[in-house]
């Protein structure tokens, strides 16, 4: 019983502090950096309209993966499963989470009119914790770089070096 407490703390902290979440809805290979903010124990998200985030995956019913990072040192600190619930606009849901995005949107192109746009053009979602949270990995996690076509023709020059540091030290 404990953990499960000491589990949900840690997601809503997490994601309450961190500006940033990564989010992977089903069937979408990769996880996707998204703005949110937390409000009434979920992530509310607004997207996929002109000029807002594209939230590929997240559909009204499904299931996604929320991997949030440290606010300072960048890390993953916990990832955790979410179900997906779209709010239908006008209702007191959606105009009490967009009352809380409209305050974490940055460089909205038409100010205070974006709530309207928001309601016509785009999706405001929910992710609901579902308790559940995926343990740390050992190894790292870095993705090799793809393989590709280019290659440097020849070593750099051996009096490279010298010729930058002599620019330096004019300035």
């Amino acid at each position: 019983m404990t953990t499960e407490l000491l589990d949900r703390a840690l997601v809503e902290e997490a994601t309450k502090k961190s500006g940033l979440v990564w989010v992977r809805g089903a069937g979408v290979p990769a996880a996707r950096a998204l703005w949110h903010a937390w409000h009434d124990g979920a992530a509310c998200l607004v997207g996929d309209g002109p000029g807002e985030q594209p939230l590929p995956g997240l559909t009204d019913g499904g299931s996604a993966e929320v991997t949030v990072r440290s606010k300072d040192k960048g890390g993953r600190l916990v990832t955790w499963a979410a179900t997906v619930s779209e709010l239908p606009p006008g209702s007191a849901e959606w105009a009490a989470a967009v009352s809380e995005l409209k305050g974490k949107r940055l460089n909205a192109p038409d100010g205070e009119a974006m709530t309207d746009r928001w309601s016509r053009e785009c999706r405001v979602l929910r992710l609901t914790p579902t308790g559940t949270t995926a343990p740390l990995p050992d190894g790292p996690l870095a993705a090799p770089p793809p393989p590709t076509p280019a290659t440097t023709r020849q070593p750099a020059p051996a009096a490279l070096p010298r010729l930058l540091a002599r620019r330096r030290n004019r300035k």
